[in-house]
């Protein structure tokens, strides 16, 4: 995931991908191994209410939903605080890559300066350093995050709350880079805010779930008929929302569930079943 701040009508959005100060001495958290970490991996939770999803016709229609969100969000913050701090997804529009910050075929940079940073006035946004050091740049990269001020990025309970975090959600259930089946998916309030996911090469980063859940307004969307989902993502968003034998270490998208509002397609919806009104 990324963070970003953007100017709608002089908006000071931050967006989680280029900040400079460090804080130094700070060392993340171990990744938790207590009994309450062997329970969580069997932690069932309720299905998402009817009330949360929300099916549009097509993926131009969820996008022009997801338009409205991110702008009735910037406004509300920008009245109530001055500032607009988003949170936006990796998967395979942007991933947080351990590469140079000028791979334009894979570094996030380089990818969403290309897509619509460059367009985008105003904005302060939170990158990698660029190196292929997994575990220096989640140090690095929390760093940076910490090191805001409060007025931009207030932290609760331990936690720092965006205005808003946009999230997708693979067919394999994970979000960001938290995949089902290993621990990183697991990590508590206490753990680190940004992770290191070295499952693959180039290594990934990404933010934690208890982050992504505090944020003040989570959104989960799901759109699109390919080649790779000739159904949509109907099956993943059937696991995510209403199969009641999910976990988080089965589909760690399961872990939103109490948080977020589900903006969908017909073909991503297609499979939820008459409660859902699909």
């Amino acid at each position: 995931m990324i963070a970003c701040s953007t100017n709608i009508r002089n908006l000071q959005l931050l967006l989680c991908l280029t900040w400079t100060t460090l804080c130094h001495g700070f060392v993340p958290s171990p990744i938790p191994r207590s009994e309450a970490f062997l329970q969580l991996l069997a932690h069932k939770t309720p299905v998402v209410l009817s009330s949360n999803v929300e099916i549009l016709p097509d993926a131009s229609a969820v996008g022009a939903r997801i338009r409205a969100i991110v702008e009735d969000a910037a406004e509300q913050a920008l009245a109530e605080k001055g500032s607009f701090a988003l949170a936006i997804p990796g998967g395979s529009i942007l991933q947080m890559l351990c590469v140079p910050v000028t791979d334009s075929a894979l570094a996030t940079h380089a990818k969403a300066c290309k897509l619509f940073l460059d367009d985008w006035k105003g904005c302060a946004t939170i990158v990698m350093d660029g190196t292929e050091d997994g575990p220096a740049e989640a140090v690095s990269y929390e760093s940076k995050i910490r090191a805001l001020s409060p007025e931009i990025l207030p932290v609760v309970d331990g936690l720092p709350v965006f205005d808003l975090a946009l999230i997708g959600v693979g067919d394999d259930g994970h979000i960001g880079s938290l995949y089902p089946g290993r621990e990183e998916a697991l990590v508590g309030c206490d753990g680190s805010w940004v992770l290191s996911v070295g499952m693959k090469q180039p290594p990934s980063i990404t933010l934690s779930l208890p982050v992504m859940k505090a944020a003040k307004q989570v959104v989960v969307a799901a759109c699109g008929v390919s080649d790779k989902y000739p159904q949509g993502k109907s099956d993943g968003m059937r696991r995510a929302i209403a199969d009641e034998n999910e976990t988080i270490s089965t589909f760690p998208a399961v872990g939103l569930r109490d948080v977020a509002t589900w903006v969908l397609d017909q073909a991503a919806a297609s499979k939820l079943g008459v409660s859902y009104g699909s």
